[in-house]
């Protein structure tokens, strides 16, 4: 039974940083592209990070370019997301999930149809 457990949100001013990180069973997440994705109140589900099997490609949402960082620790079965510099914008709620349709040789794409294990997500909230 695939789970993937998200945690290390929190509250942090703006400009500061947190690492969040998704802890996996019953999959292995270097067998998977593995993303990240967020929701706001009143929004809906965007991508935000994702990384693709092997570790081939990354791709990042233009509103967190140069900011987030996503990486895979395949020892601990762990995959991270590295966010600095954070703003209010980029509260809500984290989920990471794995994609579980044919995947692309070499990148991954950042929408919601191609991921299909939602857990419980970690929450983030940006405020002074």
């Amino acid at each position: 039974q695939v789970q993937l457990v998200e945690s290390g949100g929190g509250l942090v001013q703006p400009g500061g940083s947190l690492r969040l990180s998704c802890e996996a069973s019953g999959l292995t997440v270097g067998d998977y592209a593995i993303g990240w994705f967020r929701q706001a109140p009143g929004k809906e589900r965007e991508g935000v990070a994702c990384i693709s099997r092997l570790d081939r490609g990354t791709n990042y949402a233009e509103s967190v370019k140069g900011r987030f960082l996503i990486f895979r620790d395949s020892a601990k079965n762990v995959v991270y997301l590295e966010m600095d510099n954070l703003t209010p914008d980029d509260a809500g709620l984290y989920f990471c999930t794995a994609e579980t349709v044919t995947p692309i040789p070499g990148r991954c794409l950042l929408l919601t149809r191609r991921y299909d294990w939602w857990f419980q997500g970690t929450q983030v909230t940006v405020s002074s």
